[in-house]
């Protein structure tokens, strides 16, 4: 496992329609292992590669740039920060937490979330989930005029701070920022390196959307411009083993395996795409979770209904504590993942992707 490559884009900044930072690292990372990059006018960026037969079908495996954050919506005139949320966040985990704030022309000022103490609240009020609203962020300016003159404005992208490491020696459990989705990006990587090297019978699309997590956007216009026989999205999904959570709510467990996501909110998986991937785990033997997230969804649910139609199904890495400054995978499950991958393009050709249609 590349420790380096992990901690890299995790640490990255880039929110929703502030991708930047991230897809030029993909690009730098990747550039070495490409035919040539595609990028669409949202930011959606892949590597293609292109097979020496090509006779096989035209695979993007896609997952997204952005991680949730905030964006600044109001400087106060004593100098702290408004924000607006970027994705889906619960006020409870965003009390007292580490940020950082990165403005137009790149540099990053680090703050911390606050509110009011517990100490000058009502009994009523501290028994009440904090409002999004009363939340702020201290920069540890004095004025507007001083956090103005640092070059902070609205719009400015705010995003989660926190390392990225093992969470204990030879713990096989990783915490870190982000890895919703950029441990898929991770898997992106890895792929494009490998099949720089080895033969394949397909077109390969390879890279990242942006905008996934405000509603799938990018996906819609990348697909538009990759115009895919069948796509994965390379993305993660919730773990349910933590205390508190029900089968119901989520039943994966960190370190048996990637997700085949059944059914979400967004997309039934295609039949016969569903099978074959599901056949493809259970003659090698590599650990998979049948996965349903009737609240959530990926990419895979707007590619699917670009263009004619496009077979898709999400494969996703398990994570605890989604949506939040900390979350913790299992190396294991990332791993399996990219196995699951190579597998996947390796056993498609053309025979196979007509009768992945004909199962549909």
């Amino acid at each position: 496992m590349d420790k380096d490559l992990l901690i890299a884009l995790t640490e990255a900044r880039g929110i929703a329609g502030n991708e930047g930072q991230v897809r030029d690292l993909f690009k730098e990372l990747t550039s070495d292992y490409v035919d040539e990059f595609v990028q669409d006018g949202l930011g959606s960026f892949y590597g293609q590669l292109e097979s020496t037969s090509k006779e096989g079908p035209v695979i993007m495996a896609g997952a997204h740039f952005d991680e949730v954050g905030f964006m600044v919506k109001q400087i106060t005139e004593k100098g702290f920060i408004k924000f607006v949320t970027i994705g889906g966040w619960w006020s409870q985990v965003v009390l007292a937490q580490e940020v950082e704030v990165t403005t137009s022309n790149g540099e990053v000022f680090h703050g911390v979330t606050g509110s009011k103490p517990p100490h000058v609240l009502s009994v009523d009020a501290r028994k009440q989930p904090m409002k999004m609203e009363d939340i702020f962020i201290d920069i540890g300016a004095t004025s507007k005029e001083e956090a103005e003159s640092w070059g902070i404005r609205p719009g400015d992208m705010i995003t989660p701070y926190i390392k990225t490491r093992r969470m204990n020696p030879n713990s096989p459990f990783l915490l870190g920022k982000a890895w919703d989705n950029r441990i898929g990006v991770a898997v992106a990587v890895e792929l494009l390196k490998h099949y720089k090297e080895n033969d394949h019978n397909n077109t390969l699309y390879i890279g990242a959307n942006t905008q996934e997590e405000v509603g799938l956007r990018g996906a819609k216009t990348a697909s538009n411009k990759v115009k895919p026989d069948i796509a994965i999205a390379l993305d993660t999904g919730t773990a349910g083993d933590t205390p508190g959570m029900t089968a119901d709510e989520a039943d994966s467990i960190l370190g048996q395996g990637p997700q085949i996501i059944i059914y979400d909110a967004s997309m039934i998986a295609h039949k016969g795409l569903r099978d074959f991937v599901i056949n493809l785990c259970e003659e090698n033997d590599i650990p998979y979770q049948p996965t349903f997230i009737p609240g959530g969804g990926t990419d895979a649910g707007a590619i699917h209904q670009s263009n004619d139609g496009v077979p898709s199904i999400a494969i996703t890495v398990p994570v605890r504590y989604l949506h939040s400054h900390t979350s913790v995978i299992h190396e294991d499950d990332y791993l399996n993942t990219i196995k699951l991958m190579k597998l996947l393009i390796d056993n498609l050709d053309q025979a196979t992707y007509e009768q992945i249609l004909s199962n549909g």
